[in-house]
């Protein structure tokens, strides 16, 4: 199963999720601020992704955040951030079992790699 974890209200999160519908490829969506973010998948998502680009230094929740809680910036201190404010997650989060997937963003790389997921798990 693919879920897709991010915020209802996120353009890219919706665009992703339009897409998944539009090429039928079924998911499970995971609302970052009603669901959650267990400390343990962010730490299996920064051991494949890397804290740095699990960052979204973009987000104007970053922008608003103090200096001195973006610097300096460690993955300890990127990952209780990012616990403590979904929003700094770069979005969508999308993650698949079987051959695993995980992805972070949504573009043309995200939409190839979700094709070559889907057709190995056709069958299930």
């Amino acid at each position: 199963m693919l879920t897709v974890y991010g915020l209802a209200t996120c353009d890219r999160c919706r665009k992703a999720r339009q897409w998944l519908g539009k090429a039928r490829i079924a998911y499970r969506f995971h609302d970052l601020r009603k669901d959650g973010l267990a400390a343990k998948t962010l730490a299996r998502w920064s051991r494949g992704l890397g804290w740095e680009r699990l960052l979204n230094r973009r987000s104007a929740t970053w922008r608003a955040l103090p200096e001195a809680e973006r610097a300096p910036l460690d993955e300890t201190r990127a990952l209780a951030l990012m616990a403590r404010l979904p929003a700094l997650v770069s979005r969508p989060v999308i993650e698949g079992s079987g051959p695993a997937l995980l992805l972070a963003g949504f573009g043309a790389a995200e939409e190839r790699a979700l094709i070559d997921w889907a057709k190995e798990h056709d069958d299930d």
